[in-house]
């Protein structure tokens, strides 16, 4: 059955942009590396989440050295500083201010819960709080899940190996039965009447 398209939109549950942002992010590392194995290229990812996370991936030596290569291609060439008119812009202004703010918040809600209860928290910052905790549960679920699912293959990779060698032990056991059994047999076997040479007269 084929996918639906996505519609490209700003998700506005914070849960599932958080969750799609983990899968596209680890998607988009992937190809990375691919493509720089496939076609010997060397590649260099910068991700910032929307919490101003950095992640970042170096597919060949390191970030520093792509960065320089880069400055030196000629594209990655400033212009002067006194040439340049630092207007910041509105909206990453105000992007800004809401991760600041939301940052503190944060902190004061880390405060709240490990005892800083003089410090009261306003409804909107609960909220907030909540939210964050509800992906942090989540990713915590997830990573747990992985390591048992990966705990859980290295044991049926052992169980298989052990049931293999006690399946090689057994036909072992049964190959020594049955050269013994007939060993036994050779042995046991019944002593051939022997006749001794005699003239019969009619």
């Amino acid at each position: 059955m084929a996918r639906g398209k996505v519609q490209l939109k700003r998700i506005e549950n914070q849960v599932h942009r958080q969750v799609t942002f983990c899968k596209r992010r680890a998607g988009l590392l992937k190809k990375a590396k691919e493509l720089s194995v496939l076609c010997d290229a060397e590649i260099g990812v910068f991700i910032f989440s929307a919490h101003g996370k950095l992640y970042e991936l170096a597919t060949k030596g390191t970030m520093k050295g792509l960065i320089e290569r880069y400055m030196n291609s000629g594209r990655g060439a400033q212009p002067e500083p006194a040439a340049v008119e630092t207007q910041p812009d509105p909206d990453t202004k105000e992007e800004i201010n809401m991760l600041k703010h939301e940052i503190e918040v944060l902190q004061k809600g880390l405060r709240y819960m490990f005892g800083a209860r003089a410090e009261e928290m306003s409804l909107d910052e609960l909220l907030v709080l909540e939210k964050h905790l509800e992906i942090w549960i989540y990713q915590i679920r997830s990573t747990k899940m992985d390591i048992l699912l990966k705990e859980i293959q290295q044991l049926r990779n052992k169980e298989e190996i052990l049931t293999a060698a006690n399946q090689h032990l057994h036909d072992k056991v049964e190959e020594n039965a049955e050269i013994t059994n007939l060993a036994t047999m050779i042995t046991n076997f019944p002593q051939p009447l022997t006749i001794q040479n005699e003239i019969f007269q009619y």
